[in-house]
C-alpha cells in the first residue's frame, strides 16, 4: 500500500518516519509544505494523478494555539482548507484518508469523558479551525477516519515535555496551572495504532470517528510533576489556576476523550500516559 504522510516533519509524521521500518509492506511518501502545498487544490490534485496514493495520513496542523487569534486566515487555510483539499483528492481518486483533530472542538466544561457523538462547541480560533477541518473531510464524500487526540509530545519537535525539562534545568521553580484536565498523548503510540488499524480501518464507508489518547488523566501540573520527576530534574512545581497564567486562547478546562470505541471497534491497547513518558523521555536522554 502507497501511504502519502502529509506534514511529516511534525511530532507526528516524524513518528511514523521512525516506525516505517516496522512495516515494510507499505511504501511511504513523506512530503511537508516544501514538497507539497495542501493548502493548494490544483497541486494536490496533481500530486494524486502524479503518484496514486492509496492512503493518506495527515500529519499537518496549524498548532500555534494563542498565535492562532491573530492570525485566523492561516489557522483556517491549514486547519481546514488544507484537510478539505485532501479529502476531496482522496475521494475523486478512491483513497483513503486518516485525518487528526483534536479536544479542543469541545467546550471543555464537561465533567465525563467525550466521546465521538457528544456536541461540539470549540471556543478558539484554533479549536474553530480544527472542528472545520473535521467538517470538510465529512463532507468530501472520501472514506476517512478522523482521530480526535490530546496534549499531544514526542521526541521530536517542540512539546512541553520539552519546555517543562529545559526551564525546569534553567530556573528549578515553575508555575504549573492544575485546573485544566486531559490525557497527555505520545505520538509514538498514536503513530503505532493508526499504522495498525489502518487496513481495517480502509474498510469504512464514508467519514468514521475515533478518539485516542493514552490512558488516565492529568491535569498540566500532575504532567509536569511527572515529567521533573522521571527525568530527575531539581525543580519545584507549584500549582496555579488558569486565571493566574492568562493567555490569548481559552482553554478547554476538560477534554478528558472517551476511547471505548477505538478499543472495541480495532481490538487495540492503550498505554498509560506515566509508562510513555517514562519511555519518551529515555529517548530524549
Amino acid at each position: 500500500m502507497k501511504i502519502l504522510i502529509t506534514g511529516s516533519n511534525g511530532q507526528l509524521g516524524n513518528e511514523i518516519r521512525e516506525l516505517a521500518s516496522s512495516y515494510p509492506h507499505h511504501h511511504f511518501q513523506y512530503t511537508d509544505v516544501g514538497e507539497l502545498d495542501i493548502a493548494d487544490a490544483v497541486k494536490v490534485s496533481q500530486y494524486f494523478s502524479l503518484h496514486s496514493p492509496d492512503a493518506i495520513i495527515n500529519c499537518a496542523a496549524y498548532t500555534a494555539v494563542d498565535k492562532a487569534e491573530t492570525d485566523k486566515d492561516l489557522a483556517y487555510l491549514v486547519n481546514a482548507v488544507a484537510p478539505g483539499n485532501l479529502a476531496f483528492a482522496a475521494a475523486q481518486s478512491g483513497a483513503f484518508m486518516v485525518h487528526i483533530s483534536t479536544d479542543y472542538v469541545y467546550s471543555g466544561k464537561n465533567y465525563c469523558p467525550y466521546s465521538e457523538t457528544d456536541q461540539l462547541n470549540p471556543v478558539s480560533v484554533y479549536a474553530k479551525s480544527k472542528a472545520a477541518g473535521e467538517d470538510a473531510v465529512k463532507k468530501s464524500g472520501a472514506n476517512a477516519l478522523i482521530i480526535r487526540t490530546s496534549w499531544l509530545y514526542s521526541a521530536f519537535g517542540n512539546n512541553f515535555i520539552k519546555t517543562m525539562m529545559k526551564y525546569g534545568a534553567e530556573r528549578g521553580k515553575l508555575n504549573v496551572v492544575f485546573d485544566q484536565i486531559g490525557s497527555p498523548t505520545y505520538a509514538h503510540d498514536l503513530a503505532k495504532t493508526l499504522l495498525d488499524i489502518l487496513p481495517k480501518a480502509m474498510d469504512a464507508d464514508g467519514a468514521k470517528i475515533y478518539h485516542y489518547s493514552n490512558e488516565g488523566v492529568a491535569s498540566w501540573y500532575d504532567f509536569a510533576k511527572a515529567i521533573i520527576e522521571i527525568s530527575g530534574i531539581d525543580c519545584i512545581i507549584n500549582p496555579i489556576p488558569t486565571k493566574d497564567y492568562p493567555l490569548p486562547a481559552e482553554r478547554p478546562f476538560y477534554s478528558v476523550l472517551d476511547k471505548a470505541k477505538i478499543k472495541k471497534d480495532f481490538a487495540i491497547e492503550i498505554p498509560y500516559w506515566r509508562d510513555s513518558v517514562k519511555l519518551c523521555i529515555q529517548r530524549l536522554k
